[in-house]
């Protein structure tokens, strides 16, 4: 089986030997992405509204980078640390996606990678 490794500049995964994603078979699978910004600092601490944002940037971001969009992810796993936010990742679905909208799991979780991130993305997405 064939697979590629899908970069981004700045590749903030890297020091961590993490793929931001890998592309297979007609596939993307974009690990998780959170609020990290071109610095490699988490943005927007204490601010989930910001750190959103930045996670579907970097989402769309990685996609791009694949040769895919958003508009060809089929699942979508999105962690919380507090399902208070539930109601705005309604909203943000509207956002970033349209009809059909991609098969979607919350999850709650009681840490991220940092203990201020608020929100992580990963995604399975069509290639090409």
């Amino acid at each position: 089986m064939l697979f590629e490794q899908v970069h981004t500049q700045p590749d903030p995964y890297a020091p961590f030997l993490i793929s931001q994603a890998i592309k297979t078979n007609g596939l993307v699978f974009v690990s998780g992405q959170a609020a990290i910004g071109d610095d490699g600092e988490l943005v927007g601490v204490g601010d989930f509204d910001k750190q959103a944002d930045q996670a579907f940037r970097n989402l769309e971001r990685v996609l791009k980078a694949s040769g895919s969009g958003l508009d060809r992810v089929v699942k979508v796993t999105i962690y919380l640390t507090s399902m208070s936010n539930f109601d705005k990742i309604v909203e943000l679905r509207r956002k970033w996606w349209s009809q059909p909208y991609p098969a979607d799991t919350i999850v709650e979780v009681s840490s991220l990678y940092s203990s201020d991130a608020m929100i992580e993305i990963d995604a399975i997405a069509l290639a090409e």
